[in-house]
């Protein structure tokens, strides 16, 4: 190890009421806090980087040992790495790669969206559009999820809402506007950035249903894979729209059903629509993060990796 390239704390704490002239009259609370590190390892002129953290309600359910142990191992196994031979193969996504992709599959659900013909799901409801073991939940009454609430930005109480269940698209995520337009009822998805901005339409506690293996079960599943840590350019790469989706990515070989070298300047290209269908595996480990959503590990059996 070289140092440490940041370690930080924060919490938050939101309480926040709404009340219009329909008698609504709804007031909803949440604390959160959260620490966090970039470790650096390094040999010779090779040096890498690793974040860890840990989240949770109050102060004491923060794990710091586990923040600054996650940073560390990622970084360190990530020394050596070198660029691969382009090839297709099954891609293992770590539980924080999943939550950003769920963030933007869950934005393309979103009513706002899909009126707009912005979202590659539009006309699509009925349709199998991922495999048959994909559920995908938006439940804000969940206690564990760090976005909970049991009312939406317009007043309306929140609950479950699948959004794909069993591979099949229910719907969309829908504010009273979008839910209006679309002759659907609101899901109690309506968000906002602060009470001076109109609702748009958002997720609060998006995950999908957990499978029953661990993630070492999953590895050991896939004896040829890559295992991907960490990605860049996710927004830039991908479009919401057409469901193209071309990432920089860093990671590691999996060999034998184990993490084996490091692997570093990889793309990982597919389409969203593909990758929903071609989910193989979801794992037990879901993880409840900032932002909304839930990460875990993925199994996606086919994609392609652009290297050498």
């Amino acid at each position: 190890m070289r140092g440490v390239e940041y370690a930080g704390y924060g919490d938050t704490a939101v309480e926040s009421a709404v009340a219009n002239s329909l008698g609504v009259s709804a007031t909803t609370r949440r604390t959160m806090c959260s620490c966090s590190a970039f470790a650096m390892a390094g040999d010779g002129d090779d040096t890498q980087t690793g974040y860890g953290f840990s989240s949770g309600r109050a102060f004491d359910e923060l794990d710091a040992t586990r923040a600054a142990t996650d940073a560390a191992t990622r970084s360190v196994r990530l020394l050596g790495a070198t660029k691969p031979r382009t090839q297709r193969l099954p891609v293992v996504l770590d539980p924080l790669v999943t939550r950003s992709l769920l963030a933007i599959i869950g934005a393309a659900l979103g009513g706002e969206a899909v009126l707009k013909n912005r979202s590659m799901f539009v006309g699509r409801e009925g349709e199998q559009v991922a495999a048959p073991g994909v559920t995908l939940r938006e439940d804000p009454t969940l206690p564990a999820a760090l976005g909970a609430s049991n009312h939406d930005a317009e007043g309306v109480p929140t609950r479950p809402v699948d959004l794909i269940a069993a591979g099949r698209l229910l719907g969309y995520l829908q504010n009273a506007y979008t839910g209006r337009r679309s002759g659907a009822a609101t899901t109690g998805s309506a968000v906002r950035g602060g009470f001076k901005s109109t609702p748009g339409v958002g997720a609060r506690a998006l995950y999908l249903e957990p499978g029953p293996r661990a993630p070492e079960e999953i590895l050991a599943s896939a004896p040829g894979a890559l295992y991907v840590q960490a990605v860049s350019g996710l927004h830039s790469g991908t479009n919401p729209v057409s469901g193209d989706f071309s990432v920089g990515a860093e990671g590691l070989m999996v060999r034998d059903g184990e993490l084996a070298e490091p692997v570093r300047e990889i793309t990982i290209a597919s389409t969203l629509q593909r990758i929903l269908l071609d989910v193989g595996d979801i794992g037990s480990d879901l993880t409840w993060l900032p932002g909304g959503g839930a990460g875990m590990t993925l199994l996606v059996t086919d994609m392609t990796m652009s290297g050498e």
